[in-house]
């Protein structure tokens, strides 16, 4: 069952899903939640898992109602029927912030045994923009492989590591240049994260 919030503004055209699963870093989707809506060009697409779930309310104390409310509209991952689960849906792109290994394991499998992993197998076979948050370390064997099956299917792995050469103070500097990033890799403008200009002389 959908959990739409209020009506679309007018004139927003790019749909865009978001998902967050059991890794951890709810707060990379929370993040890019916020900064999309800040652009009135995209419709997101709110999919949280189980875990995902856990997450958002061990991390961050958010419940499943807060995370809706930050988008467009949330679609419960049980529902493979939804319109995320078709190619006809038209979603311009797709990130998973953060991306657990089980996750990535299954799209790298091609399991599709949720509206997320579903949703994710779509947009590779429609050639479409799929970014995966990757939150893992060490990583084994088998999650560089998963890893290598996504990337030669056309997916991004993108994990959240920080750039330091930006010369960050807080997390929250941080974290706002990989949102930042995320971002640009949907070919989605803003000004989050600066343009490197070279080493200073």
């Amino acid at each position: 069952m959908n959990q739409a919030s209020p009506p679309n503004e007018p004139g927003k055209q790019q749909k865009l899903i978001v998902a967050i699963t059991g890794a951890s870093g709810a707060l990379y989707g929370v993040r890019l939640l916020k900064a999309l809506r800040e652009l009135p060009q995209v419709e997101t697409h709110l999919l949280v898992s189980d875990a995902g779930e856990l997450n958002l309310k061990h991390e961050l104390g958010l419940s499943r109602t807060d995370a809706a409310a930050l988008a467009d509209v949330m679609h419960d991952v049980a529902d493979i029927g939804a319109p995320p689960a078709s190619g006809s849906f038209g979603a311009a792109g797709m990130i998973v912030a953060p991306c657990s290994m089980r996750t990535l394991a299954a799209i790298a499998h091609g399991l599709a045994d949720n509206l997320i992993t579903r949703a994710a197998d779509v947009m590779l076979k429609e050639r479409r923009r799929v970014v995966l948050m990757a939150r893992e370390t060490p990583l084994s064997l088998i999650h560089l492989r998963n890893m290598v099956a996504v990337t030669e299917a056309g997916g991004i792995i993108f994990p959240p590591l920080p750039a330091l050469y930006q010369k960050p103070q807080t997390i929250d500097e941080m974290v706002t240049h990989t949102i930042g990033h995320a971002l640009a890799l949907l070919a989605l403008p803003n000004a989050l994260t600066p343009h490197w200009s070279g080493m200073p002389r």
